[in-house]
């Protein structure tokens, strides 16, 4: 009797060995094969400015759901500039992000002697602005208004000139800020605005001949 059931046990051995294996090859098959395709989202909402680690999440889509240009886990978004606020949840792709060498000089903080590879930003990087438009840098006479904004805030941009009869007309209207660097508290505060050409120019011109203020488009 002891015999028999020790053959019946030295029998069931390998079958348990076969089945144990086969569950260790389900588990590792699962994980090899996803569901589903990890992309990049916001962490919180984010109001816009530059983004930290802290600021993203893994998160995992069908592949018919992902956009284009969306960034996969490990690409380096880290200090990269949000074009405006993004809700969370909501996933980065490239039309989200400023181009990753524009403004970097002003968005870093870093001294204008610094090689960080300055000079005005390239056609491509340009180009994230959106179509038909450029990167217009303005300095409002108003450091504390200047504060109020964040990258993706609509503003109308005033001249108001100081010969002749005062006066105060309106220079670019609806024109979106894509960049705010660091405020001082002597001349003025310095935006980034994406503008047509024409309106450069006409801010340019407002901008030598009087003091620039504005006013913020609710959101």
């Amino acid at each position: 009797m002891r015999d028999l059931k020790r053959l019946r046990a030295r029998r069931r051995r390998p079958v348990a060995a076969v089945l144990s294996g086969l569950a260790v090859a389900c588990v590792l098959l699962a994980v090899r094969t996803p569901d589903g395709v990890e992309v990049l989202a916001a962490a919180r909402d984010l109001p816009g400015g530059r983004l930290a680690a802290a600021d993203v999440v893994v998160v995992r889509l069908p592949p018919d759901a992902v956009p284009a240009g969306a960034y996969a886990p490990g690409t380096p978004v880290s200090g990269r500039v949000l074009a405006g606020p993004l809700r969370r949840g909501e996933l980065l792709t490239d039309a989200r992000l400023l181009g990753p060498g524009l403004f970097r000089r002003t968005l870093t903080g870093q001294a204008s002697g610094n090689p960080v590879g300055g000079g005005p930003p390239t056609v491509s990087e340009a180009s994230a602005v959106g179509p038909g438009l450029v990167a217009t840098p303005v300095r409002m006479a108003d450091p504390d208004a200047a504060r109020l904004l964040s990258p993706g805030d609509v503003i109308d941009v005033l001249a108001a000139f100081e010969d002749g009869p005062f006066q105060a007309r309106t220079v670019a209207q609806e024109v979106r800020v894509i960049a705010r660097p660091p405020v001082r508290t002597d001349g003025g505060a310095l935006l980034v605005l994406a503008t047509t050409s024409e309106q450069a120019a006409q801010l340019a011109q407002a901008q030598a001949q009087g003091r620039l203020s504005m006013t913020i488009h609710p959101q």
